[in-house]
């Protein structure tokens, strides 16, 4: 008779050898991770005292500062919108370079490509810190740091969007007599542009967070304001900039998915 205790549960034969292999590689990793940025428990529960300040400083907002922030946040909103906005109309062209169905040459693919990865990869607070000392102090330099960095990370994200892209309308183009750019660009255009826009709306998202730390490094605007009020230990006007913040992402990202929904 055979005991039932030692057949092995139905989990273990479900679960792949394999599985258990990649588990413990992603344990190891977040070990490794947690030693390196330098966890604590034992400072989780003095997670208290943050809520203290937040109650004991934040409190109540200074209501007479709005006028003034709504002016600095139309600077913010003015960098990260004309920022992603020119960095789409840069991207649309490059991304058609950038991918592998409409790249006319090799070289080109590669080098267009690659131009994008290494601009991608330098943040945008690098470009500010750049652009700030040979610029000057003001918006214009954070302004200048989103557009380089919205260019690659667009191009790249169009850029597969058109390698996805159904090919039978690009060949029901061509066999009508339309050229090969023309047959792309009206047949990959008009499926891709739900997804481009979607791209875009969360790369303005993201513009106006980092038009916010651009701010704190003299890139102007609330990001600029909320530095200036940290200094000088006034973290009730920190706070009363802080919920424009979160009201003016909020609203951006309301107003994205009504576009989405009547594009689509």
């Amino acid at each position: 008779m055979t005991d039932e205790r030692s057949k092995p549960s139905a989990f273990f034969l479900w679960f792949p050898r394999r599985m258990f292999v990649y588990a413990a590689v992603i344990l190891a990793l977040m070990i490794i991770s947690a030693i390196g940025a330098d966890v604590s428990l034992a400072s989780l529960f003095q997670l208290g005292n943050t809520w203290y300040f937040i109650t004991a400083n934040f409190w109540p907002l200074r209501i007479e500062l709005t006028p003034y922030l709504l002016e600095q946040s139309l600077v913010t909103l003015s960098v990260a919108f004309l920022g992603t906005a020119g960095a789409l109309l840069v991207a649309l062209p490059l991304s058609f370079a950038a991918a592998e169905n409409t790249s006319h040459t090799a070289g080109g693919f590669y080098g267009v490509r690659s131009a994008l990865s290494v601009t991608r990869s330098v943040p945008e607070i690098v470009f500010g810190l750049v652009f700030v000392v040979s610029l000057g102090l003001g918006p214009f330099a954070a302004l200048l740091a989103i557009f380089l960095h919205n260019v690659a990370v667009l191009g790249k994200l169009v850029a597969e969007l058109i390698e996805s892209a159904d090919k039978g309308p690009q060949e029901a183009m061509l066999s009508v007599g339309a050229g090969r750019r023309i047959g792309q660009l009206f047949a990959i255009i008009p499926q891709i542009w739900p997804d481009v826009l979607s791209q875009y709306f969360y790369r303005f998202e993201v513009a106006i967070r980092t038009s916010l730390v651009l701010g704190m490094i003299g890139g102007g605007g609330l990001g600029q304001s909320l530095m200036n009020y940290y200094n000088s230990l006034a973290y009730d006007a920190m706070a009363t900039a802080i919920v424009l913040i979160m009201v003016l992402v909020i609203a951006v990202d309301l107003f994205g998915g009504y576009v989405r929904k009547r594009v689509i």
